[in-house]
């Protein structure tokens, strides 16, 4: 095998050191050491550029001694590495006396004489040099500068690859966990509520990432009483599914409080204060809780800045809108509590914004109006019931008629409804 031959071979394999999936670490001690035997020099250093510092790191070496990798800083500005980011290959015959060489006595306890440098270049922009070193002057040829611009270009695509693989990896490990954090939520939002003689419920949760920050939960308190909230954490993904994983610890815990028991109004001054010390700058909680009590037939709740509740009534709605601020933004913020007296047949929805703020390919929104036309057409025109009397259908009634509002459209926010209907002949058997 000819001189010619044995070098082709080495370039060839150093481009496949290129297309591997390596480690970005490992692909460039790989390299820095295969462009020692390539040139059948002394030493390759690989420094990659730092554009926030503007310096070059060393990234990795062969042949170099401990002390000279850490000789000191080479900036971006050095005329040797500039020269080499405007496209020219810069040879120093003799590091000892040369201006341009910034550490000539390293250079000359190293051993070494000569230093040949060029850029390494992605899509036409610099990403950092490449350097051989000799023990003897005058060491570099044309031939040299060749060789090292062909294994400079394989070093920038295995740096490209390396970077791009590692991203890939983050990437996948992200995205696993965020199916773990989507599991998760999902175990917080009720697979099924509870049975409550008189009462029709039901709900539904659609997120539009993985995880987001809507929340609906009933908490039965006893053979009569149930807990409702609904809650909107304003942000989305991760950061929102944590602090509404936290407000649902905290409402299961006032709400739900085994021996003593604690009033809306006890519930949501807690609440607030949480809030305040759990949300950051531009963090805020909207949220309606509400106590139905299907004995004494009474409906007591709190609209802390969230959309407020639909009471419909012999064809008539009544929003249900008493209550203050959202949570997390005033300390000491006071909350109107109001009981409302239910009647059999009243239907409630209960929904997050999520529900009105889609839009369609023209960038229409659905709106409030357009819900409201949605459900009238669902209820008895006459009565004002859920004429095909479940709250399960009307939530999928509401969630059709939008569909064909908005079509494949993409939507940017999360969607939770809670339908309940105060109905005598509910869970008889119950």
């Amino acid at each position: 095998m000819t001189t010619q031959q044995q070098r082709n071979r080495q370039i060839y394999q150093i481009g496949s050191v290129a297309a591997g999936t390596f480690k970005l670490r490992e692909v460039l001690d790989k390299l820095a050491r295969a462009a020692v035997e390539v040139t059948k020099t002394k030493a390759c250093s690989i420094r990659l550029l730092d554009n926030e510092a503007g310096e070059l790191k060393m990234s990795s070496t062969f042949g170099l001694s401990e002390e000279y990798r850490n000789k000191g800083v080479v900036s971006k500005n050095d005329p040797v590495i500039k020269a080499a980011f405007e496209g020219q290959p810069v040879v120093v015959n003799d590091m000892r006396n040369d201006e341009r060489v910034k550490y000539p006595l390293a250079a000359a306890k190293e051993g070494l004489v000569s230093q040949l440098t060029v850029a390494m270049t992605f899509r036409e922009r610099p990403i950092g040099v490449l350097r051989l070193y000799s023990p003897k002057p005058k060491r570099f040829n044309e031939d040299d500068i060749h060789v090292a611009r062909m294994v400079a270009s394989q070093c920038a695509v295995a740096i490209t690859n390396a970077r791009l693989y590692t991203k890939a990896i983050e990437g996948a490990q992200m995205a696993q966990q965020m199916r773990l954090g989507a599991a998760i939520q999902r175990r917080m939002i009720p697979k099924k509520l509870p049975c409550i003689r008189g009462l029709d419920m039901a709900a539904i949760y659609q997120p539009c990432f993985q995880v987001g920050g809507d929340l609906y939960d009933v908490i039965q308190v006893n053979d009569h009483s149930v807990v409702v909230t609904i809650a909107d954490v304003i942000g989305k993904g991760i950061p929102a599914a944590l602090m509404m994983s936290m407000l649902r610890g905290t409402i299961r815990a006032y709400a739900d409080g085994s021996y003593q028991r604690h009033t809306i109004d006890e519930i949501v001054t807690k609440l607030n204060n949480v809030a305040l010390r759990e949300c950051r700058n531009g963090e805020f909680i909207t949220m309606f809780i509400a106590t139905i009590d299907t004995k004494e037939k009474t409906i007591t709740y709190c609209n802390c800045g969230h959309e407020p509740a639909m009471l419909f009534r012999n064809g008539k709605l009544t929003e249900l809108d008493k209550g203050g601020l959202v949570l997390g933004i005033i300390p000491e913020s006071k909350y109107e509590i109001q009981t409302v007296d239910l009647v059999d047949g009243d239907t409630m929805l209960l929904y997050t914004d999520g529900l009105t703020d889609t839009v369609n390919f023209d960038n229409q929104m659905w709106g409030r109006q357009r819900l409201l036309k949605a459900i009238a057409k669902c209820l008895d025109p006459v009565s004002g019931k859920c004429d095909d009397n479940t709250a399960d259908c009307l939530i999928r009634s509401i969630l059709g008629y939008r569909r064909r509002f908005t079509g494949l459209a993409k939507q940017t926010d999360d969607t939770s409804i809670v339908a309940i209907k105060i109905d005598k002949n509910a869970n008889k058997n119950e």
